[in-house]
């Protein structure tokens, strides 16, 4: 049994504290007093610390004598927060989509000889752990990515429900979207290409461009054509133009009645209440993965289907549970001695370390209801 620090009590944080306290000694950090509460009453084994996460230089005291730290900050200081966390010499696994070329951390992760697994969650993450594994079995000529966490109720105008920070939602919406195509980098318009399929068992879906491929643009140079889209309800991508195209997710201050502040933030505040999942709230996760490729010769595609629903028996979120639990079979993959990496660890390098851990990883999501359904052709 090992110290594990889990930083932030959001849906998916307190998500993980739960998974990994059935293992290992838990403390749960963040300053939200009542979201540290409501995950202590299910488990009181769970220490708690009320802090701002925000100031890193409190974040020695916070983590001290932990064993592992999986950081599910907000994407707006994760990059902050795990270089601070590399200088404890911590070992770390983050899902914090922030907005930085995590990569920059390799040298200073390397010396401090620290493993830091990064942008471990569904997408990024479990997709990259699925082509990292079979990039080594045989020579990977495309990949593709939809992915999108939906509700099952729809409410106009957006007909979407966040299970985290808007903002981080927000990020999607405006960083420009990296693609390969035909082995360059090729950098689109986010919300772009929108193109409508029929996803099994859920019905017509659109499908747009966001910069999903986050490192497989670095470590993934060699195969040739890659993209990654975000799932959503049909002309919900058209709605958040309006909003972009009219300066609701601009980010220099404005003055309103003698007050500074960012549209950004104003946006997100009226997002925050439009697309706030409620305790209770049905929601799914729709994932399809495609990889085509050469083996022995022959072209072979293989495919993934993930359709994740809301879980009733523990009441989490679809989206808490296949992000959190893809990191916490990751912190566990590293508790144990399986993996053992120093440096920056994107998640291809997981899928990359052998059959044994990736079979270790599905098994893992399987005994937690997460199931992806394999095809070959």
């Amino acid at each position: 049994m090992k110290n594990v620090a889990v930083l932030g009590a959001g849906r998916v944080g307190k998500a993980m504290a739960l998974d990994m306290a059935k293992g290992h000694r838990v403390l749960l950090v963040d300053r939200d007093e009542k979201a540290l509460k409501s995950a202590q009453k299910i488990n009181p084994e769970i220490k708690v610390q009320s802090a701002d996460l925000g100031n890193v230089s409190s974040l020695g005291a916070l983590v001290d004598g932990s064993d592992l730290v999986i950081s599910a900050v907000p994407g707006f200081m994760g990059f902050r927060v795990l270089e601070e966390l590399i200088s404890l010499k911590k070992t770390i696994v983050d899902i914090s989509f922030f907005p930085e070329d995590s990569l920059e951390l390799d040298d200073h992760a390397k010396q401090n000889r620290v493993i830091a697994v990064v942008d471990c969650g569904v997408a990024p993450g479990m997709d990259n752990i699925l082509l990292g594994y079979w990039d080594q079995q045989m020579e990977v000529r495309e990949f593709e990515c939809l992915v999108g966490g939906l509700p099952v109720e729809k409410r106009w105008p957006f007909n979407y429900k966040a299970p985290f920070s808007p903002s981080d939602v927000i990020e999607e919406y405006v960083r420009p979207a990296r693609l390969m195509e035909k082995g360059q980098v090729v950098t689109k318009a986010p919300l772009s290409e929108v193109e409508v399929i029929n996803f099994p068992e859920v019905g017509e879906l659109e499908a747009f461009n966001s910069d999903g491929l986050r490192t497989l643009v670095t470590t993934m140079s060699h195969i040739p054509n890659m993209k990654e889209k975000t799932l959503r309800f049909p002309g919900h991508a058209q709605n958040i133009m309006v909003l972009k195209e009219s300066g609701f997710f601009d980010t220099e201050e404005m003055e309103i009645n003698g007050a500074s502040i960012r549209p950004l933030d104003f946006t997100s505040k009226i997002l925050f209440e439009e697309w706030k999942l409620n305790p209770g709230d049905k929601e799914f996760t729709a994932m399809m993965v495609r990889i085509k490729g050469i083996d022995g010769g022959k072209e072979k595609e293989i495919t993934y289907h993930l359709l994740d629903r809301f879980h009733e028996e523990t009441q989490i979120s679809s989206m808490a549970r296949t992000t959190g639990y893809t990191a916490t079979a990751a912190a566990n993959l590293i508790l144990e001695g399986r993996y053992g990496r120093i440096g920056i660890n994107p998640p291809e390098y997981l899928g990359e370390s052998g059959k044994e851990n990736f079979e270790f990883i599905l098994k893992y999501l399987q005994e937690r209801d997460i199931i992806y359904r394999f095809s070959e052709t």
